[in-house]
Order: C-alpha cells, then sequence, then structure tokens
C-alpha cells in the first residue's frame, strides 16, 4: 500500500564525495544550497479505511529546512505549521509530471514521516489525493510499478 523513492529525482551518487552534500532516508542536502524531506502523499482507498501512500522528497527553503532539522526529535513537533515546498519526486505513472508540483509539508510526531499535501490542482495526484482511489487503481499502481513496462 505505499511505494517509495530513495533519493530526490535531482541527487546523483557523485554528491556523495561532496562535503556539501548528504542524503539520509529522511533528509538530503546538495552542494549546500538544495534542501529536501522525504514525506507521505496519502490517498483514502475508496470502500474502506486503508491508505495508499507515495514516499516522495519534496525542496525546501533553507529556512524551512533549517528549521524542520532543528525539531527533527522533538516532542510536539507537530503543531509546527506546514513548511511550503516544491514536490521532487516523478512519478511516471501520471499523464502529467509530477515535479515541482506545489506542496505543504505537515511535520507529525516523531517516529512518523510528514504529510505531504499537494496544492489542490486539477493535477491527477492533487486529486487522487482529494478524492481517493479505487483498490482497483491500487492494483494498477502496483502492476506498473513493480513490472515496468
Amino acid at each position: 500500500m505505499s511505494y517509495s523513492t530513495p533519493a530526490p529525482d535531482v541527487w546523483d551518487p557523485a554528491f556523495e564525495a561532496d562535503t556539501n552534500s548528504m542524503l539520509s532516508s529522511d533528509q538530503c542536502v546538495i552542494r549546500g544550497q538544495h534542501f529536501f524531506i522525504k514525506g507521505l502523499i496519502e490517498i483514502p482507498v475508496i470502500g474502506g479505511e486503508d491508505v495508499f501512500s507515495w514516499g516522495v522528497w519534496v525542496s525546501l527553503s533553507k529556512e524551512s529546512f533549517t528549521r524542520a532539522v532543528d525539531l527533527w526529535d522533538t516532542e510536539g513537533r507537530e503543531t509546527e505549521k506546514p513548511y511550503f515546498g516544491w514536490l521532487s519526486t516523478e512519478l511516471s505513472l501520471y499523464p502529467e509530471s509530477t515535479t515541482d508540483l506545489k506542496t505543504n509539508a505537515h511535520t507529525r510526531p516523531l517516529g512518523t514521516r510528514p504529510f505531504i499535501k499537494l496544492e489542490p490542482t486539477d493535477h491527477p495526484l492533487a486529486v487522487e489525493q482529494r478524492t481517493g482511489i479505487t483498490p482497483a487503481r491500487v492494483r494498477e499502481i502496483a502492476t506498473a510499478v513493480l513490472h515496468p513496462a
């Protein structure tokens, strides 16, 4: 019921040698200039209580990233206001690019990745987040992810 990407689309393994770059399972910095956190786009599954999620990367401003990192291990961090960001994960299953969709990253309690809320546009991913997907759509996504053409 979830699929994830290991790094923002702009990450290159060559950045590992750069002392101003880092990639962990939740945070990424590229050349000390580009800042990302990993979160979940959650999509309700129609007809049940299940939630499908995409593990994605969102680029944040330096200020927002610094604030998020400062509070990363702080109890009560979920009271923090959302951080504006740009989706930095291309989900090729959608007919339109998902890269650079506007988002808000909502911090959640310790041990839970941020909730990524997409701007309410007519992009198919944003529509799915608002209206939900059927179990058949979940199977379609699973087939496409696990058995790419």
